[in-house]
């Protein structure tokens, strides 16, 4: 393999497992943070001053003075169960994991593609992917395939509708029509960097929407004249009479793929939806509603409802999973969701190591104040800079893409 997308491969398989580069960064951090606080490295804060009305000075602290040490043994448990992701992530899957175990995603999945118009195949199945990573690896182990035999019984190349569905669901984690589980790692992570500067900051899950939303009729278009135009072409052609070919309006009748108890129970799980967001618009209206702070000011009137919503996308995956389980016969009892709940766990147990890791690299960052320095510092050269804000928020996206390598 040659050229730069091998040279990348390459790299990438040489570095450690994510958790042992946190463990690295933590090293380093040790380490600079010693060398800053040696050297006196400081900056003036930009929004805190003392009594005095003075900016507050901020000093570089090191890691490995005797109160941090001190700091870090006996705060260990603590700065673990009080990362922010951990939480978030948690409750979710929690409810994420009966819908997918009860098989309701996968059944909502299959119901959407085999009813999908010939001639809409293509965007439906990348749109649907995306929706499906709400169901986070459900949707590769049960779209992709899917696809494929969806495309191969419409008398299009299967391959084609691997890659379309492929496109979809990875496509997904930046683009979708409603917050998921990676909204609920990104707003804890955004909310632990951005409380480094201003502690009572706070975020919400749906802090992102507007962008994932924009961007799925982004990646829309573009999955669907790459599979088109460019994928299946250059593919070799069915060879006709092999494959059946679909000639109605739709690929083939829903009850082919869902049985009757599955087509019940997604409508089931429809009613226990819009039963979920009824509650949670009834706790919105009228005078002394609990998600509504009528005492503050307008900014962070809602600053309660948008707490909830992990609560109520949790809420939502259990109530809608719940009711599909029962229907389709998935779930006979409350053991079976109490199983599905300690599956999903179970699942995240990877998640837990990394999380541990990642929580001590975050709070020794900030107890080292070098996030905090190299921030004011880095605003001021940027300020100094008289870059225009649209070329700044341009490198700020590329640096943030460049990252997420």
């Amino acid at each position: 393999m040659k050229g730069i997308l091998a040279w990348i491969e390459r790299s990438g398989n040489k570095l450690p497992d994510p958790v042992f580069i946190f463990v690295w960064c933590i090293a380093a951090v040790i380490v600079i943070s010693a060398i800053s606080a040696f050297i006196g490295v400081n900056a003036l804060h930009p929004t805190q001053v003392d009594a005095s009305g003075n900016a507050v000075l901020v000093n570089a602290e090191s890691l490995l003075s005797a109160a941090n040490i001190q700091r870090l043994l006996i705060e260990m448990p603590a700065t673990f169960t009080s990362f922010h992701p951990l939480g978030y992530v948690l409750v979710v899957m929690l409810g994420a994991g009966v819908a997918e175990r009860s098989g309701l995603l996968a059944a909502a999945m299959s119901g959407a593609v085999t009813k999908a118009p010939t001639m809409l195949l293509t965007p439906a199945v990348a749109l649907i992917g995306m929706m499906g990573n709400l169901a986070a690896d459900a949707a590769y182990v049960v779209l992709i395939p899917l696809a494929g035999v969806i495309f191969a019984a419409a008398g299009r190349h299967p391959i084609a509708g691997i890659a379309a569905a492929f496109a979809g669901v990875s496509g997904g984690f930046s683009a979708n029509l409603l917050p998921g589980q990676l909204d609920a790692l990104l707003f804890g992570i955004t909310e632990a960097a951005a409380e480094s500067i201003l502690p009572t900051w706070d975020a919400n899950i749906a802090g992102n929407a507007y962008f994932i939303i924009a961007m799925t009729f982004v990646y829309l278009p573009v999955i669907w004249w790459v599979t088109d135009k460019i994928i299946e072409p250059r593919l070799v052609p069915v060879i006709p009479g092999q494959i059946e070919s679909s000639t109605a309006g739709s690929i083939r009748n829903p009850d082919s793929t869902l049985n009757p108890n599955e087509i019940k129970g997604l409508r089931y799980a429809g009613l226990a939806c819009l039963a979920v967001i009824f509650v949670w618009i009834i706790l919105c209206i009228g005078p002394g509603t609990p998600l509504i702070n009528e005492d503050a000011n307008p900014e962070a009137r809602f600053n309660p409802l948008f707490q909830s919503l992990v609560a109520g996308f949790f809420l939502l995956f259990l109530a809608a999973g719940w009711a599909y389980g029962q229907a389709a016969g998935s779930i006979n009892d409350h053991r079976d969701v109490v199983r599905m709940m300690s599956e999903a766990m179970a699942d995240l147990a990877y998640y837990l190591v990394l999380a541990f890791a990642a929580a001590h690299f975050v709070a020794m960052f900030n107890w080292s104040n070098l996030g905090l320095i190299f921030a004011i510092k880095g605003a001021a050269i940027l300020e100094g800079s008289n870059l225009p804000d649209s070329i700044l928020l341009t490198l700020v996206i590329l640096f943030g893409g460049f990252i997420n390598l």
